[in-house]
């Protein structure tokens, strides 16, 4: 499941049409749906011949948390759908909400009985999906709002996603009803005003609304950025609302790579529809960019409607007491002295013991982005770190359950289920463990790239600085990061640690060097006779060959099946080799 890339101005959604069209110039005339982004918890449902199977949370994006129980209790989630052409396999994804008037009657019960309210209501929903009991589920009276269909057995001739959203109401599900097909980018941005105004008074939250080319085959032309964000999709957010407050300290927060992070404590105040005390500050070259002082009152909003930034002080109210900040020399954690590389902008603390870096250490690689440990938050951590049972990420794996009951806080149940949480986090792949693991300069893709290409965890210990360099996507200064974070004496003893602990040290999904296809690049587009996309691209990678989104001159070939478009004629232009399935198959000795 993908996310979207954000626009904040006209300007911006035209310059996403513009890079479109360079790939396939057929976009402009294809048309585009535009629907009311809602603010809610993303899921997906699994049909199998009309009935209801499975439900999981989005997760990670590739994995996701079985939620089946809890989303029988929402509303709108037809158990059963209507129609004869119904596709017999197919996953719909859609948004669960809860809308404000249950949102309100939510938090007032909570305050009434001396629980923290729910920051927003998408978090409200989020967390009703993820309870044990589906009969609180149910209590929370959520609403979902279908908004598309991934056909996995069977047949859905649509090729337009506004008729995509008929058929999902033909079918019984709810569909978001502000939704529109336009003829062309100008009328989507005349569109613009009146989708801003509409959000201030819908039920339920909103942050935006949503442009996609309302051409299906156009989808897989025009493919995906960096594994994650569609092109053929955009979220065009608003201007967000500004509140006025005062700055009352600017604290650092040491990060799990050692930077000193800036923030702002505020006095608290109201920025749509949530109470903020504190913003982030970035770095200490854009406090003093902007001339932030401890002390002025200053702009605040929510960017993206998600993390309170600070835009600007109001300097016309100053009384002279305002006190100019300065990043502290030692680290407010260990006090160890700070460094600051000469291309950085930031301020770090080297020492690898520090309690901070620890503690965000440990966090980062339980949380869901990375290994997944449900239940292990920043509270669990510090208790653990506190009551001397953890000291990194290793010791985890031998906590027991005795241990954790004898903690305050700690039930049987719950005790029981994180030791099984950290037991299940086992099984995740590679490409998982090295995101965890917090290396300097490692994102999530290029954890993937480098596990793909290099298969395990011995052969990325080994491999040199010049052999890491050589992957593709992965440049000199990641490529000495990772080097010298498996020269460390205290990584090496940790990855011993975590292969007794018997953590996943292989890639399941690998690129293999010298196969059939090694060193070879090739571009998928239409619809292959039996392959689904993804099946086509594990098959090129397992032979050795890599899979990319657009032609170039440097494209070996072209698989081309049913509806190819734009792709298929630029190969055309450029003299490239053009291949059938079966042909494809052949090349990498799997034909049958």
């Amino acid at each position: 499941m993908l996310s979207l890339a954000n626009a904040f101005s006209d300007e911006e959604l035209e310059d996403w049409e513009n890079r479109n069209a360079r790939l396939i110039p057929e976009v402009r005339a294809a048309g585009y749906t535009l629907e009311v982004k809602i603010d809610g918890a993303a899921v997906n449902l699994t049909y199998e011949k009309g009935h209801f199977v499975l439900g999981a949370t989005r997760g990670n994006g590739t994995i996701g948390e079985v939620i089946t129980a809890n989303l029988r209790t929402v509303t709108d989630l037809p158990l059963t759908l209507k129609g004869d052409d119904v596709p017999a396999l197919m996953e719909v994804r859609g948004e669960v909400y809860l809308p404000w008037v249950g949102f309100r009657r939510l938090n007032e019960r909570r305050e009434r009985e001396g629980e923290t309210p729910f920051a927003n209501p998408r978090n409200a929903a989020a967390g009703a999906l993820r309870q044990l009991d589906p009969t609180i589920t149910r209590a929370r009276r959520l609403r979902l709002f279908a908004f598309s269909i991934e056909v996995l057995e069977g047949s859905l001739p649509i090729t337009s996603h506004s008729k995509m959203l008929a058929a999902l109401e033909r079918w019984g599900f709810v569909v978001e009803p502000h939704h529109r097909r336009v003829d062309s980018l100008a009328e989507a941005r005349d569109a613009v005003p009146a989708y801003e105004a509409m959000l201030r008074k819908l039920p339920f939250q909103a942050d935006g609304m949503v442009l996609k080319v309302d051409a299906i085959p156009l989808h897989e032309e025009l493919g995906v950025v960096g594994g994650r964000d569609p092109r053929w999709a955009i979220a065009r957010k608003f201007a967000p609302e500004v509140a006025v407050t005062q700055l009352r300290a600017i604290r650092i927060n040491v990060g799990r790579t050692g930077a000193l992070n800036p923030w702002a404590e505020l006095e608290p105040v109201e920025v749509g529809g949530v109470t903020v005390s504190a913003a982030t500050l970035h770095n200490e070259e854009l406090i003093a960019q902007k001339d932030i002082r401890v002390g002025d009152w200053v702009e605040v909003v929510r960017a993206g409607e998600v993390i309170p930034q600070l835009v600007a002080p109001l300097r016309e109210k100053r009384t002279g007491k305002e006190v100019p900040f300065v990043m502290p020399d030692r680290c407010p954690a260990c006090d160890t002295p700070v460094e600051r590389p000469a291309d950085e902008a930031m301020r770090f603390c080297p020492n690898v013991s520090c309690p901070a870096r620890v503690l965000e250490g440990i966090v980062h690689f339980a949380s869901r982005e990375a290994m997944d440990i449900r239940g292990l938050g920043y509270e669990r951590v510090r208790q653990l770190l506190a009551d001397g049972l953890i000291d990194d990420v290793a010791d985890l794996y031998a906590l027991s359950a005795q241990q954790l009951q004898a903690m305050e806080g700690f039930a049987a149940t719950s005790a029981a289920q994180l030791v099984a949480a950290i037991a299940a986090s086992r099984s995740q792949p590679l490409s998982l463990l090295l995101f965890g693991l917090g290396i300097r300069h490692v994102g999530k893709t290029v954890a993937q790239l480098l596990a793909r290409h290099l298969g395990s965890m011995d052969a990325l210990a080994a491999a040199s600085q010049q052999d890491l360099a050589s992957v593709p996507g992965v440049g000199p200064t990641i490529a000495e990061a990772v080097a010298h974070f498996f020269a460390e004496p205290r990584n090496q003893d940790l990855i011993g640690r975590l292969r007794e602990a018997g953590v996943t040290f292989e890639e399941a999904q690998r690129i293999v060097t010298g196969g059939p296809l090694a060193g070879r690049t090739y571009v998928l587009t239409g619809t292959l006779p039996t392959l689904s996309r993804s099946e086509a691209s594990k098959r090129i990678e397992a032979a050795g060959g890599r899979v990319a989104g657009s032609v170039s001159k440097k494209t070996s070939g072209v698989v081309a099946g049913a509806d190819a478009g734009g792709k298929l004629d630029k190969a055309r232009e450029l003299g490239i080799e053009i291949l059938d399935e079966a042909a494809l198959l052949r090349l990498i000795g799997d034909a049958t």
